[in-house]
Formats: C-alpha cells, structure tokens, sequence
C-alpha cells in the first residue's frame, strides 16, 4: 500500500477558512447525510469562522480542536481535524476531501496518514479515535484498511451538527501507528 503522491499536509491558514466554510456550506444535503450531518443543524459560516478564528490563535496546549489543510500542486482539497482534544492522551479524527472528482483516488488516505503523524507529534497523543456514520461505508472501510482497531458500534447524536445514528467507534494507538510507518506504507 505505498502511497506517492504529490499531497502534502500543513497547518490551517487565515486563507483557508474561508474554503472550509464553503465546504460545509454548499455540500449538498444528501452528502452531508450520507456523513451523518443534519443540514439543518450546520453550524453557521459566522460560527464556523470565529471557531475556526479561535483556533489559530490559542496555543496548542489550549486547542479544542486542530485542523489540516491538504494540498495537491499548490492547491487545497480538504481538511482533517481532531476534537475533544485530551492533550497529551487523545482526540478525535475527522476527514474530509472537498472535491468528488478526488475521492476514491487513495487521497483520503494518505491525507489521515500525515495528519496522524501531525496529531501524534504536536500533540503527545496515545491514541486516536474515529467513529464514522455506521451506515458511510467508505471511512469504515479505510479505517479498517489502516489498522484501526473496531471497537464498538452503538447509537448516539456524535455532535452538535448530527442526528442520532449508529456510528462505529475505531481507535488507533501511537504504536499502531508506529507499525504502519515502520512497514513503509508511507513517507511522511
């Protein structure tokens, strides 16, 4: 499973806001459906901003959460994040391409693949987290291709954003990680 393409990984930028906001924006309902978001429950662009805004300027150790540009030429295509950021213990991931032309290309993950060395390193974590829609068979199915460890499926209103739904929680521990590095699946 090497992976060699032009993606690179950096830290979100004043510039990149915006690009997520119009993101979130204009995904069309039943996209934000099949990743188990209620349109009608989006945070608004003004509080996706401030938060976004919020999060630039704390320093790392106060972050609630942290978000990952992905770009491929110069140009960006997605963002990661973690949330519910226990320093120093774990958090958990998020992924998201912005473009349909680019899913399904092994962009997604080699993009989770730097974000998580980002992650692991910036922020002393053991462990990350993911718990997909149950039913958005893509993540699950990545996660799981990735070496995450299933750990349970259950129902819950995952955020703010979210209407209940089964989610699958998956985990990824720093050693796990270390492994898959170790195995040269990546560069990073």
């Amino acid at each position: 499973m090497k992976i060699n393409t032009p993606l690179s990984v950096r830290e979100i930028q004043k510039k990149d806001i915006e690009l997520i906001a119009n993101y979130w924006e204009r995904a069309d309902p039943k996209y934000l459906e099949s990743l188990g978001v209620a349109p009608e429950r989006r945070v608004t662009r003004d509080e996706l901003q401030k938060a976004l805004t919020k999060q630039l300027n704390s320093p790392i150790r106060e972050k609630s959460s942290c978000t990952l540009i992905a770009e491929i030429d110069g140009r960006q295509i997605g963002h990661s994040n973690i949330s519910r950021i226990k320093f120093g213990l774990q958090a958990f991931f998020h992924c998201h391409l912005w473009y349909s032309d680019i899913r399904q290309k092994g962009y997604g993950t080699e993009f989770a693949l730097k974000s998580f060395h980002y992650y692991f390193d910036n922020f002393n974590l053991k462990q990350i987290i993911c718990d997909p829609y149950a039913r958005n068979t893509a993540p699950n199915k990545a996660l799981e291709n990735l070496g995450f460890e299933f750990i349970k499926q259950y129902t819950t209103i995952p955020g703010a954003q979210n209407f209940e739904q089964d989610v699958k929680e998956w985990r990824l521990s720093k050693n796990q990680y270390k492994k898959l590095i170790s195995e040269d699946k990546i560069n990073t």
